[in-house]
């Protein structure tokens, strides 16, 4: 069944052109549909490794929904003159789907992250969407990939979150999301978010885009990382001259 957005073109790989309420209603329906899909939320980083690694491309390619997460995504659409209508991030789309899921009593799978903050999700949902039927929590620590995939298969859920981080739960999902249909979504470091072990940027370095600047005043440590994204934009300015 094909999906119904159109997209845009970034260092080849296609994001979704619209905006998070219509996504989020369009994952609704494949859920309540039973469809097979597969969502990434990409940001600079990730297209920059993608270029590198030209297995990890193909995969983008064949994911259902990439979307926009990150405003050097939005930033390098709008360089290339298709711009982008907002970002859709994967911490927001998680919570809108958790939200929903607790109002239709739908079945979830959590996988990823450290042990501690994998329990603190779990109380976490308990706690604040008792609609849940949470039908397991594995964290990202295992070597037994089989025995995991058959556990999530066994389990049968509508909606599988796996936050162990890109490229691994990219590789993750294309590799086992035939073996189950469901929503199969990587959500990164949204766990330690939603555990209280990372805080997410207050509203107005969120409204002011400069929510990567947050985040690198919590975690020095990120600096290394953020030199990808002055690199992505000279490339994708780069590509734009030669249009």
């Amino acid at each position: 069944m094909p999906t119904p957005f159109s997209t845009v073109s970034i260092l080849d790989v296609p994001f979704i052109k619209t905006t998070n309420a219509a996504f989020v209603a369009q994952l609704k329906q494949d859920v309540t549909a039973h469809q097979n899909r597969f969502v990434v939320t990409a940001n600079p980083e990730i297209l920059m490794y993608a270029r590198e690694h030209p297995d990890y491309q193909a995969l983008l390619k064949a994911a259902d929904y990439v979307t926009p997460d990150g405003i050097g995504v939005i930033q390098g659409a709008q360089i290339l003159g298709t711009p982008l209508p907002e970002r859709i991030t994967g911490y927001d789309t998680l919570l809108a789907l958790l939200t929903w899921a607790d109002q239709t009593k739908r079945r979830v799978f959590l996988l990823g992250a450290k042990p501690a903050v994998l329990q603190a999700v779990v109380a976490k949902v308990q706690r604040d969407y008792p609609g849940i039927q949470l039908v397991g929590a594995r964290d990202g620590y295992f070597d037994n990939e089989e025995a995991v995939v058959n556990t999530i298969v066994a389990a049968k859920p509508d909606m599988v979150f796996v936050a162990t981080g890109f490229p691994k739960q990219e590789f993750f999902i294309a590799a086992h999301r035939q073996r189950f249909d469901a929503l199969w979504m990587g959500v990164g470091g949204s766990f330690d978010v939603l555990a209280g072990a990372v805080k997410r940027a207050p509203q107005f370095w969120q409204r002011h885009h400069i929510e990567w600047l947050y985040r690198l005043i919590q975690e020095p440590s990120r600096f290394k990382r953020m030199l990808v994204l002055p690199r992505y934009l000279r490339l994708v300015k780069k590509i734009a001259r030669h249009q």
